[in-house]
Formats: structure tokens, sequence, C-alpha cells
């Protein structure tokens, strides 16, 4: 895939049963105003219909937003829809009530950074900035 034109592309969901979205909706808003498009899914979203609407809308990221503490799971569900349909290109990153020890098994599995409570959003818009589109080529 090369390097696309126009803003970043981000869709922001919320997995599974959390009916709680204040802080995706704070992130979704950072993303926006700082220039970037945003497509925020709603809640109780399933991992299928989160990587069809990341293909969908040709996302450059998902940005996954849970508290309920189904992060194990429903991450990892996440990334392997989006081997199976050839997308691991879409960057995926999270935030939410994440315990410490959970976040290197997340790592591993192909999340390519989480956020817990007090990450600020301007670190978070800045760490898209800087990880979720790679440099052209020359």
């Amino acid at each position: 895939m090369g390097v696309a034109a126009g803003p970043i592309r981000v869709v922001v969901a919320k997995p599974g049963l959390d009916g709680h979205d204040r802080g995706a909706k704070v992130i979704a808003r950072a993303l926006r105003d700082a220039g970037m498009e945003v497509i925020y899914t709603g809640l109780h979203q399933t991992p299928e219909q989160i990587v069809d609407t990341a293909i969908q809308e040709d996302a450059d990221a998902i940005g996954l937003s849970i508290l309920s503490g189904a992060h194990n799971t429903l991450f990892a569900a996440v990334i392997e829809l989006l081997k199976e349909r050839d997308a691991e290109d879409i960057k995926v990153f999270g935030g939410g009530i994440i315990p410490e020890a959970d976040i290197p098994p997340l790592k591993e599995k192909g999340v390519a950074e989480i956020f817990t409570p007090g990450a600020t959003t301007t670190s978070i818009v800045d760490w898209v900035r800087a990880n979720v589109r790679q440099p052209a080529e020359t």
C-alpha cells in the first residue's frame, strides 16, 4: 500500500458491551480538531463491525476504547480479523481501563499502542501523527 493522500482517517470504536463512551468521544473530537477524519462507530460494536467499517472507510487506524475488562479478547479479535482480511496495514491502538500487566501481551498480538487513564489528548494526537502513516519512500 502506498502513502495515502489527505488527512489521516481513524475509526474510533467501542467494542463489546461497554456502555461508557465519553472518553471515546473526547478522543474522536481531539483527533478531528487536529485535522484528522474520524468515523465514530458508536456503542456496542462487534469486532466484525469495527473491521468492516475500517475497511469500507479506507481507514488508516482503528482506535478502540474499552472499560469493561474484555480488552484481551476484543482487541485480539480485531487484530485477527484484520489479518484474515489482508488489512494489517490498518494500525490498531487502544485506551481505557487496561491493567499495566495486560499491555505487553496486547502489543505482542499487534496492538500498536495503549493509552491508559491520564493520557492527554495531545499525546494521543501526537502519537497518531507520528505512527499511523509511514513516510513516503524515495
